[in-house]
């Protein structure tokens, strides 16, 4: 029995509940992994993607936080995992410069205690850092790669700078193995709405429906990111896992396209004109922006054996129809794990829909309100 489950291999995932979280713990349950996931309690509304993904009674959850020592050291002492990947952080660039100390204590400081506990109790664990394409900021060299100088243009990309280098001191200095991924933007149905992305895909939607009158506001039209998928991102995290030796790695597509563009072409697939509902609004630019970032994923395509297949059309054609999806079944009364009922304005939107001729819609409309507590 023990030699058994000696055989069993155990991940803990931090930030378990965001994008990539249920994407990695699907990878690792279908690769035969035991798989541990923290959450701040203040998260458990984004159990949704979990449960989207049918993951929510597979993986077993532990409450945590990146600022507190004590529940990080408590998890990993009750799973005693043999990898721990560390995706959990503040990840959403603006909120940054609104909540910078904040950002820095989670998304600077929460690696390091992950490495101290590990150096302290148990050096055999694999430790993955979730970096960022946004710590090139403001360096003009393109592509970027492993080799390219960081400049970090907001809080958050600051704060993700230092992850990345204690990452590597504790690599070189105590041998732990030690592997920062740095990941350019990747996206999917599962990506929450205050990213521009999915903002623009929901927006699409309610727009196709007729939820959505007023058009959609964006920030900077102009700015060009390098878009990945986010399951095939999960694939190189534990590829890097499985190297002998512990490196940092590139995992980009290695093209680049504008908001505009996406928006452009998230309004093409719906069969609308992008430009009829689309308005720049100034005041949602940054303080400090990053205006071009473009990936040379070569040293990941060379010793991982990773590279993108998903498109950017087809990236956008997959968001845009899966938000097509949930909006229908909304308004056929069904009700189903997604993340609209948590974002005020898309609950106003739920109860418009509910309050014309003072009745809902169709059947179960108010029994999803009085679920949300707004019936």
């Amino acid at each position: 029995m023990l030699l058994g489950l000696k055989l069993v291999k155990r991940a803990l995932v931090t930030g378990i509940t965001g994008q990539d979280g249920p994407y990695l713990a699907r990878l690792l349950l279908d690769k035969g992994y035991k798989v541990y996931g923290t959450y701040r309690r203040t998260s458990t509304p984004n159990f949704w993607r979990l449960q989207q993904l049918g993951l929510i009674r597979k993986v077993t959850l532990i409450p945590a936080d990146l600022g507190d020592m004590a529940s990080l050291l408590e998890a990993v002492t009750v799973t005693n995992p043999h990898e721990i990947y560390n995706l959990a952080a503040q990840s959403f660039v603006g909120s940054s410069f609104d909540q910078p100390l904040l950002t820095t204590e989670i998304d600077g400081s929460g690696a390091t205690r992950f490495l101290e506990i590990i150096r302290h109790l148990n050096t055999d664990i694999k430790f993955y850092q979730a970096s960022t394409s946004e710590l090139y900021g403001a360096v003009r060299k393109t592509p970027q790669d492993e080799n390219t100088p960081f400049m970090p243009n907001s809080p958050y990309a600051a704060a993700k700078l230092y992850s990345f280098h204690m990452t590597r001191v504790y690599r070189k200095a105590y041998g732990i193995f030690a592997s920062n991924g740095i990941l350019f933007n990747h996206e999917s149905p599962l990506r929450g709405l205050e990213f521009v992305t999915r903002k623009i895909s929901n927006s699409v939607a309610k727009i196709k429906l007729g939820l959505q009158k007023e058009p959609l506001h964006l920030g900077n039209l102009e700015t060009r990111r390098d878009w990945g998928y986010a399951p095939e991102y999960v694939q190189a995290m534990w590829m890097m896992m499985k190297k002998k030796q512990p490196d940092d790695f590139v995992i980009a597509t290695g093209e680049t396209h504008s908001v505009g563009e996406f928006a452009e072409e998230a309004f093409a697939v719906a069969g609308l004109n992008w430009k009829e509902h689309v308005q720049a609004d100034r005041r949602l630019l940054r303080p400090l922006d990053v205006s071009h970032l473009c990936g040379n994923p070569a040293k990941a395509e060379q010793e991982l054996g990773w590279k993108p297949r998903v498109t950017f059309k087809k990236i956008v054609d997959i968001m845009v129809k899966a938000d097509v999806e949930r909006w229908q079944k909304y308004l056929q009364g069904e009700i189903f794990p997604w993340d609209a009922p948590s974002y005020s304005s898309e609950i106003d939107i739920l109860s418009r829909t509910v309050s014309r001729e003072g009745k809902p819609p169709v059947p179960g409309i108010a029994k999803l309100l009085r679920h949300l507590g707004k019936g």
